[in-house]
């Protein structure tokens, strides 16, 4: 066998069991007598001494090679107080699986701090790093929580497509593909998709899905292509989608501090779960800013900026923002009944970052011809989908939560290509 465990799945309990386990040399030490590598594996660390006496003179001359060669190790389980996590190997047999015949370009180790753009153009190699190996296993966490939570409420998972022959939200911002002898896209959102399966009799779906937006962003927050986990649902409103996205992303939260502790602490992050998801108008928060000398339009969105004198003021990680300004928001959402000027959107925010956004959509097809003439979208290049509102659209609602996103913020990132497994942005196509 290639291995028979992994590093944290070796405790003192196995002391003096044979074990076979393989990974990368993380770190290696020469003390004379004893020789220490320290292998690394997707679960964590474990040390290997080699005493001489103990172990073989011929074991003990084949730990000498360069930080990050492949190696297998068979060896015996020694519980040692003194070692991390209360045990260590004493080598057997080591193999060499691939010798390093090119130098890595940076410190795996964190001890010599390495450039972002580096890191990335050697992403292969970056994410050995223990740090990135916790970011993606909270992340994995994250996507796992949300299809957990949404199936436990009742949500069939769909995959819709990832090719349009237009905008989704009426932007202009799109990657072309080449379909044959038609004009297509990269969706820049499965909006439109999502409802039609409402519409198609489906009622509550859910989905995790990528989306393409060609925006010239050069940002910590934006990439040009992210992942998102979406929900519709039909014969409701705004409040009950709010209702379900608090739940949901609580859940999130809970998931992953409650299994991911040891990533959490790798990363040096605690995560807090709050007993509920408050909610604040658009309105009562352009005042909340005002009155503390932060100047905002009414009719403006948020800036960065916006977003953290609120996390400052309101001391809320988590809430909601609701009633927004009709003309900032997606053409599909549903105006109030006694304010067009406002409509029934709303955003989730964590940690002083949009992370979600949502609306409930207008369901009416004459009111959603005149929405989408009122920005200056063409009707007839929605036809398909003005023409299923006419033929039994009911009251529905949803939102999209971006996984990048609310994993830079429970992992506490500076950057979203951090979390994102081969980012993509304006400059960045390989590797």
């Amino acid at each position: 066998m290639m291995r028979t465990h992994y590093a944290r799945e070796v405790t003192p309990v196995l002391n003096g069991q044979e074990v076979v386990v393989a990974g990368w040399a993380h770190e290696l030490r020469d003390l004379g007598k004893l020789r220490f590598i320290i292998l690394r594996d997707r679960t964590g660390l474990i040390q290997i001494t080699g005493k001489r006496g103990v172990a073989s003179d011929e074991v003990i001359e084949k730990m000498k090679f360069p930080k990050e060669t492949v190696i297998q190790v068979k060896a015996k389980v020694k519980a040692e107080p003194q070692a991390p996590g209360g045990r260590e190997l004493i080598p057997l047999e080591v193999t060499v699986l691939n010798s390093i015949t090119q130098a890595i370009p940076f410190e795996l180790t964190g001890k010599v701090p390495a450039d972002l753009d580096v890191r990335l153009d050697n992403r292969s190699v970056d994410l050995r790093r223990l740090e990135n190996q916790a970011i993606f296993r909270v992340k994995t966490e994250l996507l796992r929580a949300f299809r957990e939570k949404t199936t436990q409420l009742g949500f069939q998972e769909i995959i819709p497509t990832c090719i349009a022959a237009a905008s989704t939200e009426g932007g202009t911002n799109l990657f072309p593909v080449v379909y044959f002898d038609k004009e297509a896209f990269l969706v820049q959102s499965p909006q439109l998709y999502k409802q039609l399966a409402v519409i198609g009799g489906m009622d509550k779906v859910m989905m995790t899905v990528p989306v393409f937006r060609a925006e010239p962003h050069h940002t910590t927050t934006h990439l040009n292509e992210v992942y998102q986990m979406d929900i519709e649902m039909g014969f409701a409103d705004h409040n009950d989608a709010m209702d379900v996205i608090s739940a949901t992303f609580l859940h999130m939260l809970k998931s992953a501090r409650d299994n991911c502790g040891e990533d959490l602490k790798t990363l040096g992050v605690e995560v807090k779960v709050p007993e509920d998801v408050k909610r604040h108008t658009y309105s009562d928060l352009v005042k909340l800013l005002n009155d503390n000398g932060v100047c905002m339009e009414w009719g403006e969105d948020f800036s960065r900026d916006h977003e953290k004198h609120l996390l400052d003021l309101l001391k809320e990680d988590v809430y909601l923002i609701t009633k927004w300004p009709t003309k900032v928001r997606a053409f599909y959402s549903m105006p109030c009944e006694d304010n067009l000027e406002i409509c029934n959107a709303y955003d989730l925010m964590y940690k002083g970052l949009e992370i979600a956004s949502g609306a409930q959509r207008i369901h009416l097809p004459d009111l959603l011809i005149e929405a989408l003439k009122k920005r200056g979208l063409n009707p007839d290049s929605f036809e398909f989908y003005v023409k299923s509102f006419r033929m039994g659209a009911p009251p529905h609602a949803g939102w999209s939560i971006g996984l990048e996103r609310a994993t830079m913020k429970v992992c506490e990132r500076a950057n979203i290509r951090e979390v994102a497994l081969f980012p993509r942005d304006r400059t960045r196509l390989t590797p």
